[in-house]
């Protein structure tokens, strides 16, 4: 019986699922000073685990990618699957009830299928249709779900009980997942998670000297970056501490966004 890529990270993911749940139980006997992170000492271990994985494996094959690729194919294979992921982003946007991204997402599915070559060339953007990022966690933000407990996800990286619960429906309507040729299901799904994690390679270096302590820098970049996204780019003051209106600007939030983006995708 073979065991597939997809089917793995169904597993993980069924873990991740009672651990966001057992999280967010927790997250009424806080003890580590922050109510956002109730189990803080999990997640630090969990954090340190998934590092030595990258360090390991994802970030010297990703170096490797990086050095050994023309810029131009890198560049081609990340549009990609962007233009891949702007289909779900587009029915998240329908259901966050912002019909004219929905429309401008499919345009941009279209044009780049077609013109772009399945992607390859982002022709759309040239053409002044916006890019998106959305997810279900999003999704579920604008209906006005609170975010939880901070957690740290096996492989998945940070996210809140929000998010996680979010990140089961991604991983399930993600049309890569889908392809029936399982070598080609996985080598696409191993192609993606290299791409993406070498786009993020010259973060790193500016959150090892910006950061006297990454797993709090990390999580709390993670938590105001998804307030801006939520909010689209405008969100109110937040305070990943307690939740409250007394923390960053939403300029402060922006400065964290990116370099949050290491951790999320390992």
């Amino acid at each position: 019986m073979k065991t597939t890529l997809k089917t793995t990270l169904t597993r993980q993911l069924g873990k991740a699922a009672l651990i966001a749940v057992a999280a967010g139980l927790l997250g009424g006997c806080a003890t580590s000073g922050n109510p956002k992170d109730p189990i803080e000492g999990f997640n630090r271990a969990m954090f340190g685990i998934n590092e030595g994985l990258d360090q390991v494996i994802i970030r010297p094959v990703s170096s490797g990618y990086e050095a050994l690729l023309p810029s131009p194919i890198q560049t081609g294979v990340a549009n990609f699957f962007s233009n891949i992921a702007d289909l779900m982003i587009g029915v998240n946007n329908l259901l966050q009830g912002k019909p004219a991204q929905a429309a401008s997402d499919a345009g941009r599915v279209i044009v780049n299928t077609t013109v772009g070559f399945l992607g390859i060339l982002d022709v759309a953007s040239t053409m002044g249709m916006e890019k998106h990022e959305e997810d279900v966690g999003q999704t579920f933000g604008r209906w006005g779900m609170d975010d939880g407990a901070y957690i740290v996800l096996p492989f998945f990286g940070p996210r809140t009980v929000r998010d996680t619960i979010g990140l089961v429906f991604d991983v399930y309507t993600d049309p890569v997942a889908h392809v029936d040729h399982i070598p080609t299901r996985n080598t696409l799904l191993a192609t993606r998670i290299i791409s993406d994690r070498a786009e993020l390679l010259k973060a790193d270096k500016v959150i090892e000297e910006a950061a006297l302590d990454k797993y709090s820098y990390v999580r709390d970049a993670y938590l105001q970056r998804r307030q801006s996204l939520i909010h689209d780019g405008n969100p109110p003051k937040f305070d990943p501490y307690s939740g409250s209106g007394d923390g960053k600007s939403a300029g402060a939030q922006g400065e964290g966004a990116g370099q949050a983006q290491v951790a999320t995708r390992n």
